[in-house]
């Protein structure tokens, strides 16, 4: 084993040589240095599940997050969406956009765009059925009155709720992954070119799963959002809500920069729904795809910070808004 791991560690170094990798042919190159950029990026994403994991097996609020996940899994509208999800990857992968050559970016987006879809829709219906449901039908007060109090109530139900996004994104990522690799030969052969390599596959796979990290982020900022919200409002409500939020989101940075030095007006309400709803345009990095750009492992760093603050103060927001709801 440990000749393994000294030969190993020997060809990261040898990898990380700038002698080395100016010798190597430019695609082979930007793929060892995609390479070392989604290293940093798994790291963080491993530490953050390590964390989870621990919550879920250690503590009084990992019950209640392994009860809520596995009742999100149990329901007909989990498979759903990742049958769902499976197809529309397996569409777009033979599907011609008629891009000028782009098919691949294209593909890229719509699949980004699938998991963004599923995964906050799994989130938003898991937190009414698991929250608002439970508070309706008087099952919460049954639970409220073992050793549990209300804020491990909210902080189970949510960590329960991001352990299901992430046993239905992981399918969908790993096909993903797959479908963008046989996408970029398949597009080489319908265009007779014979210039692709394994390293152009791999590039594009290298450069697709920041923008995965920062879809699940996304999501889970709508998540926290959608559990304060059915800690008071039932499901309907909750969906229609969290539905326009995403869409003002997405919205508020192009209203604040296009007012600017115009209405003044219309600049500051532009400016304070900004401050209050989350920046949700962030994540978006559909265009760095499209332009052959990568995303840096510090944009996502600063993106997780973000929306750890955000969730933080959304779980705040529904303990406050949960700690004086009447469950008789």
């Amino acid at each position: 084993m440990m000749p393994a791991v000294h030969q190993v560690s020997q060809l990261l170094v040898w990898a990380q040589d700038p002698q080395v990798v100016n010798s190597m042919p430019p695609m082979q190159a930007r793929a060892i240095e995609l390479g070392w950029e989604n290293i940093k990026i798994l790291g963080g994403v491993l530490a953050a599940i390590s964390a989870l994991v621990v919550v879920l097996y250690t503590t009084r609020t990992g019950v209640i997050a392994r009860a809520a996940a596995k009742e999100a899994i149990r329901q007909p509208v989990f498979p759903l969406l990742l049958v769902v999800a499976l197809v529309m990857l397996v569409f777009n992968t033979f599907i011609p956009f008629f891009s000028l050559g782009e098919d691949v970016k294209m593909m890229e987006v719509c699949g980004l765009a699938m998991l963004l879809i599923c995964g906050m829709f799994l989130a938003i219906w898991t937190s009414s059925m698991s929250i608002s449901d439970e508070i309706e039908g008087k099952t919460a007060m049954t639970m409220l009155s073992k050793p549990v109090n209300r804020r491990q109530f909210i902080l189970g139900k949510f960590l329960g709720i991001q352990t299901a996004v992430l046993l239905m994104a992981l399918p969908i990522v790993i096909a993903f992954a797959g479908l963008t690799i046989y996408k970029v030969f398949y597009d080489a052969r319908e265009s007779t070119r014979d210039d692709v390599m394994i390293e152009n596959a791999v590039v594009e796979v290298l450069r697709l799963m920041p923008a995965v990290v920062l879809v699940l982020l996304e999501i889970m900022i709508m998540s926290a959002i959608s559990v304060a919200l059915s800690t008071r409002v039932p499901m309907v409500v909750n969906l229609v809500t969290c539905l326009a939020i995403f869409v003002v989101g997405h919205l508020t940075e192009t209203l604040v920069v296009s007012n600017l030095g115009k209405l003044e007006l219309v600049g500051f309400m532009a400016k304070l729904v900004a401050m209050i709803l989350p920046a949700v345009g962030m994540f978006n990095v559909e265009a760095k795809l499209m332009t052959d750009g990568a995303v840096p492992p510090l944009y996502v760093g600063w993106a997780a910070a973000y929306a750890g603050a955000y969730i933080m103060a959304a779980i705040l927001l529904a303990f406050w808004m949960f700690e004086d709801r009447d469950l008789a």
